[in-house]
């Protein structure tokens, strides 16, 4: 047996799939019929969360898209007509008094910032987001809160009868889940009669079923970068025309600074649409003569995002007649960008305390549990993964441990659809961790899962050997980083922590986030205490030794990194209070 064949059937063995020889295939066809079937609809949340898990696609229709690509056209035409079998034309929408964001990376803590910023003026806001951490109603907002779970109910159901009225002989009747979920925010938000409403897309742009919004106040376009190739292109100019498409005739959109090739497709874009489109000044501009601004979300990446919502939230206040903002300095074109600046201003005291008291949970976020300290962000794609690094390295100077005792740095990673995991770890393997921990995005491998959790488009045999996947590329990184000196780590000292030169020996995989967490804390975390592990976590020399060394550590340093699901996952365990 090859030395990776070997390496592989090992750590399947500490995922606790079955020693017995049952293939990982059986195991997730077992575990996937646990799951109980989705019942008669009654008014309880979790029978209608469980009936919203049936329109996931499921992993091999996803895999037929994905191949023949279909009409895009076609797909965002056919969103409108759920929507006028949900009762609602498209010119209802323009009641909610939109704010339309787009953008690979950041655009949801744009959002978060924009929608506070808004929200301090004494608005009453709506706020559709994706994904979802731990309960799918977060997704819909009503001032800051997610919906509650009486109220994501009834609109469900409400929402379920009136498309399923439509059924035929295709029974084709229901969208899929983000589509669904979209038809039922702006359901939500007319019904509760928000001042506005911030949407953020779901994937891309122009053809993203958000984009059925015809005449927002003003919309926005965060960084750009790689993500979702087989959807939106390989490149970021591909990229960049796909985010363009939410441009209307008419109506102001910002973006940040880009790199020269995307914000050349966003002007082409801009002027082909007629849409007057702004360059943001860095929070710099903003903050000359006055004092420094405080953000709530940390992270230097964060200051590129606070600029944009605060021209978004400028503009849409301005556009509604508020007339409390005073301008320093009017739009000027760029010669460089070719783009006309933004204004420069100074911000309320209603934008600096909205700012600062932003909360966007599982984006640079610090948990401090006596000597656990976990760093969660949900960075995906190579530029917010660089941005993570540098957010949680900073951190780490901060977090120092007063008594100088032994610290243990400890990785929790997963990477999910079709972005490059080797690319990701190969960014975090600065961090120097000494354990590199990888499990799938489920909290438990039972079948008492909450049904907010449940992820009907992959398998379980498919999400085990992806971590496995994740290992080996963590080894190889290793392995070219020791050298000739792969074997010669020294050993533990009594009380201390050498950390091994190779990254092979110091790597786990565990079947659920529950599993590694019980690893990972020793049960040191005051709030995270589950029943007693299985007694595969224990059956692998690295995690037999690493766990009297974890145990013994002043202080544990974990980051959670790599899906915003993973993150979400983790928040669940952690912080209870969010399942309620």
């Amino acid at each position: 047996m090859s030395r990776a064949r070997s390496h592989l059937c090992s750590a399947l063995s500490l995922a606790a799939v079955s020693k017995r020889g049952a293939t990982t295939e059986g195991a997730a066809r077992r575990w996937l019929s646990a799951w109980p079937a989705p019942r008669e609809p009654s008014m309880e949340y979790q029978d209608a969360v469980r009936m919203l898990n049936t329109l996931q696609t499921n992993a091999s229709y996803l895999e037929q898209v994905k191949r023949q690509r279909g009409d895009p056209q076609a797909q965002l035409e056919a969103m409108e007509v759920y929507l006028a079998r949900s009762g609602l034309q498209v010119e209802d929408l323009n009641q909610l008094n939109i704010i339309h964001v787009t953008g690979t990376k950041g655009k949801g803590s744009t959002c978060a910032f924009a929608e506070r910023i808004l929200r301090n003026y004494g608005l009453k806001t709506g706020f559709f987001s994706s994904p979802h951490l731990v309960q799918v109603r977060e997704r819909i907002r009503i001032n800051g809160k997610p919906i509650s779970p009486e109220l994501f109910t009834k609109h469900f159901w409400r929402l379920y009868h009136q498309l399923e009225e439509f059924k035929d002989d295709s029974h084709i009747s229901m969208p899929a889940y983000f589509r669904f979920l979209t038809l039922m925010a702006f359901h939500v938000f007319l019904q509760e009669k928000v001042d506005l409403a911030v949407v953020e897309v779901g994937i891309g742009g122009a053809y993203d079923c958000t984009n059925i919004i015809r005449k927002p106040v003003v919309c926005g376009v965060s960084s750009l970068g790689i993500d979702h190739t087989s959807l939106l292109g390989d490149t970021v100019e591909k990229i960049a025309w796909q985010k363009g498409g939410i441009f209307k005739p008419g109506v102001p959109a910002f973006t940040v600074l880009q790199p020269e090739g995307p914000l050349a497709v966003l002007r082409d874009r801009a002027q082909q649409t007629s849409c007057p489109l702004y360059l943001c000044p860095p929070l710099e501009a903003l903050e000359e003569g006055g004092l420094p601004l405080t953000l709530g979300l940390e992270g230097d990446h964060q200051r590129s995002n606070a600029a944009l919502a605060l021209q978004l939230a400028h503009c849409w206040l301005e556009q509604q007649g508020h007339q409390d903002i005073q301008e320093l300095k009017v739009s000027r074109p760029s010669i460089r960008w070719q783009l006309p600046l933004a204004p420069v201003f100074h911000p309320t005291s209603h934008m600096r305390h909205g700012l600062r008291d932003t909360e966007w949970p599982g984006r640079t976020q610090v948990l401090r549990r006596g000597p656990v300290t976990w760093y969660l962000d949900g960075a995906h794609t190579a530029s917010s993964v660089q941005a993570c690094v540098r957010w949680y390295c900073q951190s780490l100077q901060r977090n120092k441990c007063p008594s100088g005792g032994s610290q243990v740095h400890v990785l929790l990673f997963n990477s999910t659809g079709d972005r490059d995991p080797a690319v990701l770890l190969k960014l975090l393997q600065p961090c120097q961790f000494d354990y590199a921990v990888f499990c799938p995005n489920l909290t438990e491998v039972s079948s008492t899962e909450n049904a907010d959790q449940q992820n009907f488009t992959v398998t379980l045999d498919q999400v085990l050997l992806r971590c496995l996947q994740h290992q080996q590329h963590w080894s190889c990184l290793g392995e070219k980083q020791a050298g000739p000196d792969l074997w010669s780590s020294p050993a533990p000292e009594p009380g201390g922590w050498h950390p091994p030169h190779s990254a092979s020996t110091n790597s786990l995989v565990f079947s659920c986030i529950s599993h590694a967490l019980h690893w990972i804390t020793q049960g040191r975390d005051p709030i995270f205490q589950p029943p007693s592990p299985p007694r595969s976590l224990l059956s692998h020399p690295t995690a037999s030794s690493g766990a009297s060394i974890l145990r013994e550590a002043a202080a544990i340093h974990v980051l959670v990194t790599g899906s915003l699901h993973l993150v979400g996952g983790v928040l669940k365990l952690l912080e209870p209070s969010l399942s309620q």
